[in-house]
């Protein structure tokens, strides 16, 4: 057996401190991700960019999940949770009517096995001027409502579901928050 020398005791200590960083990487960086809450607290009294210009107030008490959404200045996507409720508002590049969207809506939720379109639909609008159409879903041991509004080449998707409980608790909130979307061109890319 040989001498050890200075040069591979050099090599062996770099070698293993980049081991050590790459592990600390590997293993830290999860850990540290895990630890944050992929909820955040959103103030309930100034819009809310959804994105593709769209805009909405959340209703009091929600939280934004930050691992489901996705603004940017064409399209976006926000998740709101009240609770055990979830608030999905959903803006995309669309290139159709009103009565087309909300049937690829429809199509969407009932694509989900278990999940059934019920009642009738209904018209809404926004504050801002937005008309839209409105419905309920059923899905087992959950309830939901959507709503649809197309606006310049967008279509803007409300999706609303949680256990019937928690929904009859909060839904006249998101109600109010569904009707403050507002689409501004001058926002939109």
């Amino acid at each position: 057996m040989g001498w050890v020398t200075r040069r591979q005791l050099t090599d062996l200590l770099g070698a293993l401190s980049l081991v050590l960083a790459l592990a600390a990487l590997a293993f830290g960086l999860p850990a540290l991700d895990r630890a944050l809450p992929a909820d955040r607290p959103v103030s309930a009294d100034r819009p809310y960019a959804v994105g593709g210009g769209v805009t909405v107030v959340p209703p009091p008490g929600s939280r934004i999940d930050v691992t489901e959404t996705r603004p940017t200045d064409d399209e976006g996507t926000v998740l709101f949770r009240i609770g055990p409720v979830r608030y999905l508002i959903t803006v995309r590049r669309f290139d159709g009517d009103l009565p087309t969207a909300a049937d690829r809506l429809r199509q969407r939720i009932t694509g989900t096995t278990g999940y059934q379109v019920t009642g009738t639909e209904l018209t809404i609008a926004t504050v801002s001027g937005l008309a839209g159409l409105q419905g309920g879903y059923t899905a087992p041991g959950r309830g939901g409502r959507y709503a649809v509004f197309v606006a310049d080449g967008r279509t803007i998707e409300v999706t609303v579901s949680g256990a019937d409980l928690d929904l009859g608790r909060t839904l006249p909130a998101i109600d109010v928050s569904t009707r403050t979307l507002r689409y501004d061109p001058a926002d939109a890319k």
